[in-house]
């Protein structure tokens, strides 16, 4: 009987790890500056091993947005890719949108934060928020 209980637990812990594929920087990259902004972000949020969820969804002028987000870890069916020493997750439907894309940050006044550049947006609006694919 212990037997049982010991495998049921190692299946249950087994279970709640996610399912995730390692990608590589031909999905997503990040420049350095990036790498650094991102990693001193998760430092300062308590959560240096974390990750950088970038997505894509509907919204904005052109029809489509990036979403960025810290998480602790990549979910289900994530695409992990490690770049600039920070770890990026993409879900399999964005990974569509933003394969071959580099994510920039700049801390200029004008135009400064994060910028994607995308090979694969047709175009994108004069605020540079959104795009179409």
């Amino acid at each position: 009987m212990i037997a049982g209980k010991i495998g049921a637990a190692a299946a249950s812990a087994t279970a709640a790890l996610p399912s995730f594929r390692v990608g590589d920087e031909r999905l997503i990259k990040l420049s350095g500056a990036a790498g650094h902004k991102v990693s001193s972000l998760l430092t300062k949020q308590g959560r240096p091993s974390g990750v950088l969820r970038v997505a894509v969804v509907g919204g904005g002028c052109s029809g489509l947005q990036y979403k960025m987000d810290l998480q602790d870890q990549p979910q289900n069916r994530d695409i992990l890719v490690e770049s600039c020493g920070v770890r990026v997750v993409v879900d399999p439907k964005s990974a569509l949108y933003v394969t071959g894309s580099e994510l920039d940050y700049s801390d200029a006044l004008t135009e400064g934060g994060f910028k994607v550049k995308n090979p694969n947006a047709a175009t994108s609006c004069s605020c540079g928020e959104s795009f179409s694919a």
